[in-house]
């Protein structure tokens, strides 16, 4: 039997992670995380290195609603409107986290964020324009390793409510 720390080491993907991606049942993600030395800390980056389009790289942002700590995942090619997240929420503010606050609240660097497996619970957010894939990639805890998921798969293992938060193209 193979340990978290283990299938991280092998599959690139942050140990915290690949713990959480076993606690959900989602061990076999592990064997499709790809580790790109050159680094995958933008969407842009990310989707090179795959080799895919850039909205189908899923981005883990975290934002403060009223000081309060909310994840939004958004597709790569699109950015999160935060007047609508603010609407969503129901909140007087919404602007976005610092450094700190997102190492805080999730435990990863800001490049690594992964959709899930962070050091602590949140209210998550997860735009439609994801469902627009088959496949999505999402950092696996770091800004060398993704990971490809089915978009409902990733909406429900982070406990996210869909939403339309991503800023209309004029």
């Amino acid at each position: 039997m193979t340990t978290a720390a283990t299938d991280a080491e092998e599959s690139g993907a942050h140990p915290r992670f690949a713990e959480a991606l076993r606690t959900l049942g989602l061990h076999e993600v592990l064997a499709r995380a790809r580790r790109f030395p050159e680094g995958t800390r933008t969407a842009a980056e990310a989707a090179a290195a795959v080799g895919c389009e850039l909205s189908q790289i899923c981005k883990s942002l975290i934002f403060a609603a009223d000081g309060v700590p909310v994840l939004v995942l958004m597709d790569g090619a699109s950015r999160v409107d935060v007047e609508r997240v603010r609407e969503e929420l129901g909140v007087r503010k919404v602007t976005r986290a610092d450094a700190g606050l997102v190492r805080e609240t999730t435990g990863y660097a800001i490049g690594g964020v992964p959709p899930f497996g962070h050091r602590t619970r949140t209210w998550v957010l997860a735009d439609r324009s994801l469902l627009a894939h088959e496949v999505v990639w999402a950092a696996a805890g770091n800004p060398h390793t993704v990971f490809p998921i089915e978009p409902k798969a990733l909406v429900a293992h982070a406990g996210a409510d869909l939403v339309d938060v991503r800023e209309q193209v004029a």
